[in-house]
C-alpha cells in the first residue's frame, strides 16, 4: 500500500535544537520528514511548512499528538499533500507561463496551487458592474463569485473569508482567500485554501512577486 503524505504547518521556537527534536518526536510515530520550508520567522519563533510520509492506516492526529510533545511547538493545520516536492517553485511556475503557447493564465492557474500549497486558484475579473472567472484551476469552486466588492485591487492581499460577498459553500468549507493584481488591478488571481490555515504575510508577499512578475510577462508578449 502507498504511503500516505501530509502538510503540516508548525510554530515553533526558534532555538537550536527545537526542529531536531520535532523529528525525533515525529519519527517515534512513524512520519518520515519530505521536505521543510521556512514560511516566516519572528522575534523568537519560525513557521514551517513540513511535508511528512506516514505508513498506510496511521492516524494524522498522532502527528499532531507527537509534535505538540516538543516544548514551544505548536501545530497550525494539517492536510493531505499530493504536490511534487521541488525546489524554486515560484521560477519554474514563471518560466511555465512564459513558455506556454497559448492560455497562460490558465498554466498559471493550473500551477499556482503545488506552488503555493493552496486549493484552488482562478483568475477573476469585473465585468458588468458583476465579477466573471476567466480561469480557474482543478478543484475550484462550482459556485462561483457573483460580486467582488474588493475589485479593482492595488496589491496581494488576504482577503475577509467572513465577508458578506463570500459564497456561503466557501464559508462552510472554512475557505481562506488570498488575491494579487495581474496588470491594472481589475484581472486578479484569487487563491482558496479549504480549510486554512491563514496565510501569512510572507505568503502574501511571496504571492505578490509572483504576481508581478507573470505580470509583466503577460505584458511583454501582448
Amino acid at each position: 500500500m502507498r504511503h500516505v503524505s501530509y502538510l503540516l504547518r508548525v510554530y515553533l521556537e526558534d532555538r537550536p535544537g527545537s526542529l531536531g527534536l520535532l523529528a525525533v518526536q515525529l519519527g517515534s510515530v512513524g512520519a518520515d520528514i519530505l521536505s521543510l520550508e521556512v514560511v516566516e520567522r519572528g522575534d523568537g519563533y519560525a513557521v514551517d511548512d513540513l511535508v511528512v510520509d506516514m505508513a498506510p492506516g496511521s492516524l494524522p492526529d498522532g502527528l499532531i499528538t507527537a509534535a505538540e510533545k516538543v516544548k514551544g511547538v505548536r501545530v497550525d493545520s494539517i492536510r493531505p499533500y499530493a504536490g511534487v516536492l521541488d525546489t524554486h517553485r515560484e521560477l519554474e511556475l514563471v518560466d511555465q507561463v512564459a513558455t506556454a503557447r497559448s492560455n497562460r493564465l490558465q498554466v498559471l492557474v493550473d500551477n499556482a496551487p503545488r506552488v503555493l500549497r493552496v486549493s484552488w486558484a482562478t483568475v477573476v475579473s469585473q465585468a458588468g458592474g458583476g465579477v466573471v472567472q476567466l480561469f480557474g484551476s482543478s478543484g475550484a469552486p462550482e459556485t462561483q463569485l457573483t460580486r467582488a466588492d474588493w475589485l479593482p485591487l492595488e496589491h496581494a492581499a488576504q482577503l475577509d473569508a467572513e465577508a458578506d460577498w463570500v459564497p456561503t459553500v466557501w464559508h462552510e468549507m472554512d475557505t481562506r482567500l488570498a488575491a494579487a493584481p495581474l496588470g491594472d488591478g481589475d484581472k486578479v488571481i484569487l487563491l482558496g485554501r479549504i480549510g486554512g490555515p491563514d496565510f501569512r504575510p510572507s505568503e502574501i508577499a511571496r504571492l505578490g512577486y509572483l504576481a508581478g512578475i507573470v505580470s509583466t510577462v503577460l505584458r511583454a508578449e501582448a
